[in-house]
Order: structure tokens, then C-alpha cells, then sequence
């Protein structure tokens, strides 16, 4: 049972409405923290180039209201780049960040192995000498993080205990080349700023609390307890998303449909035709 200082939070990104998965996940996080005495937090990730579009955050906002929720919003993503370039410097300083410059196509057809988040990367640039100037992404060496860590655990309220496996997600990019700071630094940056104790999100996400234990270790950030949740699967069974037109909240809310309805609804896992609860 959450405790009565439990945080919680739900950080969408503004590149595509939201949809039931969404609403599903922000009624999870938000009903532990109320059920526990606790806060929930609305954070916009808004930090994603030319994909974000500032103006759905004020969507995402009547979305939440619309299904009865009740949140604190903390600063977005992007007034807070200034924390995430301290953090990659401190790990560069320390040997632990290297910079890359392959591609997308290169790494998959140079991988040997495939890991959580896709094709790992196989270490080409790890040795190599870049040219200053030249545009790179900047990587965390696993490798060499680890022995500086040594053996972590983290703990999912729903799974327990899980030993830290960050290697099989190779190393990562945690400056990307195209935006200030990958998914990985800044929220786990952004989790520690905010006070979130219960970091909420989907079962998707799972693979990647081992990548951001090792970065709280490394950083001396506190370390949060994990609750991923099951998603809202179509019926093919894979999860329900942005880029697969899933039907937008802003839709159903215009439409004149009741927001508190369909948020019991989701409480009671009481899904519309197609949808169910699982892991793809």
C-alpha cells in the first residue's frame, strides 16, 4: 500500500492527443496518490524537437479535468534544460559519456544483439576519435558505469525486487543529437527534482528503470519505488498509441461524451469492445 507521502506523476509528451491508455494511466497514478494522502503531479515532456506542439498541453489539461482529476503541474521539460546539460556534464567529466556518430540504419546493421529497447549498440564509436564540431549523440558507457556502481536493485510494487540489468541495454544515448537530452536522463533527473516516490507508468517502460537506477546511482539522486502497470492492448494485442490513431480524449470529450463515466469505467477495467488489459 502506497504510503501517505506518496508522489506520483503522469508526463505526457505533446506530440499526439491522448487517448484511453493514457486516461488509464493517469487514473492509475493519480488514484495512489489520493488513496494514499499523497500528490499527483502533471509534468508536459515537451522537449521532443519539432514533434512537440506546445499547444496540446493545454488539451492534455482539460482532458485530465474532464475526467475528474486533480493534479499540481510541475515546470515542463523545457525550462528545465539547464539542469539536464549539468547532469551530462558531471558524467562526462567523470569519463562515464562518449560521444557517436551513427546513424540509425548503421547501428541496426551492425548489431549483433538485440536487447529491451531494440538493436544494441555495438560500441563502434566507443574508441574512436570525432572530430570537434562534428554533430554527435553522447552514450553512457554501461560498462564502465557499472564498475563504478557495482550490483543495484530496484523495487516495482507489483514485480518486487528486481536485480539491475542496464547491460542489456548496451550503451544508451543520453544526449541526442537532434534534441537537449534523451528520455532516460531527464525524466529520471526529473522524478528526483519533483519528489516522485512511486514512479508510475506503463509495463512498456519497464526495461528502462534498470538504465535510470544506474543513472540515480551515479547522479546521488534518491531512489524511487516502481509501480508499471498493465496497458490498454487493441485487438491485435499490441498497446494503444499515438501514431496508431487511436481515439483521442479531446475527440470523445467534444463529442459530449461523460469524462467521470469513462474514467469509472476504466477504474473497473471495464473496457469498450477490442480493448483489453495486458502486456504486448
Amino acid at each position: 500500500m502506497p504510503s501517505p507521502l506518496t508522489v506520483t506523476r503522469f508526463a505526457p509528451s505533446p506530440n499526439g492527443p491522448l487517448h484511453l491508455g493514457h486516461a488509464y494511466s493517469a487514473i492509475v497514478a493519480h488514484d495512489l496518490a489520493r488513496n494514499g494522502g499523497g500528490r499527483f503531479l502533471l509534468r508536459i515532456e515537451d522537449i521532443d524537437g519539432t514533434r512537440s506542439r506546445p499547444e496540446l498541453a493545454e488539451v492534455f489539461r482539460e482532458d485530465l479535468a474532464w475526467l475528474g482529476l486533480e493534479w499540481e503541474e510541475v515546470p515542463a521539460q523545457s525550462q528545465r534544460l539547464a539542469s539536464y546539460e549539468a547532469a551530462a556534464d558531471e558524467l562526462k567529466s567523470r569519463g562515464l559519456l562518449y560521444p557517436c556518430r551513427c546513424t540509425r540504419a548503421e547501428i541496426a546493421e551492425a548489431a549483433v544483439i538485440t536487447g529491451p529497447e531494440g538493436p544494441v549498440y555495438p560500441g563502434t564509436c566507443k574508441h574512436r576519435n570525432i572530430p570537434q564540431g562534428e554533430p554527435v549523440q553522447w552514450r553512457i558507457d554501461m560498462e564502465h558505469a557499472l564498475a563504478e556502481t557495482g550490483p543495484l536493485e530496484w523495487v516495482d510494487s507489483l514485480a518486487g525486487v528486481q536485480q539491475c540489468e542496464a547491460m542489456a541495454a548496451g550503451d544508451v544515448v543520453l544526449v541526442r543529437k537532434e534534441a537537449p537530452v534523451s528520455y532516460h536522463l531527464a525524466a529520471t533527473i526529473d522524478d528526483a527534482v519533483d519528489g516522485v516516490t512511486l514512479v508510475t507508468r506503463g509495463a512498456d517502460l519497464f526495461a528502462a528503470s534498470h538504465i535510470h537506477r544506474v543513472l540515480q546511482e551515479l547522479l546521488g539522486l534518491p531512489v524511487p519505488t516502481w509501480h508499471h502497470h498493465d496497458l490498454l492492448l487493441d485487438e491485435t494485442g499490441q498497446k494503444l498509441a499515438k501514431r496508431k490513431n487511436s481515439p483521442s480524449l479531446a475527440d470523445r470529450r467534444l463529442a459530449g461524451e461523460d469524462g467521470a463515466a469513462l474514467a469509472a469505467q476504466l477504474r473497473a477495467q471495464n473496457f469498450p469492445t477490442g480493448i483489453s488489459l495486458g502486456r504486448p
